[in-house]
């Protein structure tokens, strides 16, 4: 595979990227850096914003953890569209960073999370049913500016109002979604895929503990941290992720990754509570084999980088 931005030595070099704060890159993603030397391939993590990088360096940019983006998401989509060989795609990244994707997605078909959307300088009101809701912004990740609140309680009540005031305040559109209590006993499932010869393939999954306790009271750090353990998923679960994937502008077989969040609804069946395909964690530090399996995914996009 030899094209004309390799390095000197023919080895295909890909960016890892990441953030100034995980500058060696997330310790799960670290795993992949030993599976892709084993198959001849240079990863580095390098800093999406830094601005002495030159990305035509490399023969691939894989987005990896890039996670203090979320307050200058314009500067993070321009910086996409500047970026050769960037997987997943610019346009994806424009699409996946704004959780208003969920109201398309529902609209394919897909059975989704009920959610409300309340734009900068809007009023809202706390929905009349009194029952548990989650208020957070629609560009956001690792749990930041996320809160559960208990509307019965009037208490509540005023500090969703507060959260959702915040927000707006600072130009940012608020989402609201039904807390789904199956949370609290099952977790939300993550399903993880990785490119293949015929693209997406179903890789492993895991399970995230609850993780929203009450009301927003800030984050330390980009993100909360998780609790994490392995989880066979069953038929139910994988027809759902597969439709999720099958609504996704441009279709799936251009991604490198892709993670689907579900959560069972009310009735138990599952629905999606995220779908997560710009700088998802990938746990494949959980399943066996997810790592090299991460590798063959980088290999494959490699091949189609050099092609064109």
């Amino acid at each position: 595979m030899t094209n004309h931005h390799q390095s000197t030595r023919g080895e295909p070099r890909v960016a890892l990227v990441t953030c100034t704060e995980l500058a060696d890159l997330d310790p799960d993603d670290r795993l992949v850096v030993a599976p892709l030397a084993a198959r001849g391939v240079v990863a580095e993590p390098v800093v999406w914003d830094d601005p002495a990088v030159d990305w035509a360096r490399y023969d691939l940019a894989v987005l990896r953890s890039p996670w203090d983006y979320m307050s200058r998401r314009d500067e993070f989509v321009a910086w996409a569209a500047r970026v050769p060989r960037l997987v997943n795609p610019a346009d994806v990244v424009r699409w996946n960073t704004d959780k208003r994707y969920l109201d398309e997605l529902a609209a394919a078909g897909v059975p989704t999370v009920p959610t409300g959307w309340v734009l900068p300088g809007e009023p809202w009101q706390p929905p009349a049913d009194r029952g548990e809701y989650v208020v957070k912004p629609a560009v956001s990740a690792g749990s930041q500016d996320t809160g559960r609140y208990d509307l019965a309680d009037p208490q509540h009540r005023e500090l969703a109002l507060a959260h959702v005031g915040r927000l707006g305040a600072a130009g940012r559109v608020t989402m609201v979604q039904p807390y789904l209590t199956a949370v609290d006993t099952d977790g939300e499932t993550a399903l993880l895929f990785l490119a293949g010869p015929d693209g997406l393939a179903f890789s492993h999954a895991i399970r995230k503990g609850p993780m929203l306790t009450g009301p927003d009271e800030g984050v330390e750090g980009l993100y909360k941290p998780e609790e994490i353990t392995p989880r066979t998923v069953g038929a139910e679960q994988l027809a759902v992720a597969e439709q999720v994937l099958a609504a996704v502008p441009g279709g799936p077989e251009r991604l490198l990754y892709a993670r689907v969040d579900l959560i069972p609804g009310p009735d138990g069946a599952p629905v999606l509570v995220e779908l997560e395909l710009t700088e998802p964690s990938l746990f494949v530090g959980y399943a066996d084999g997810a790592p090299e399996r991460l590798a063959d995914a980088v290999l494959t996009h490699l091949a189609r980088a050099a092609a064109v």
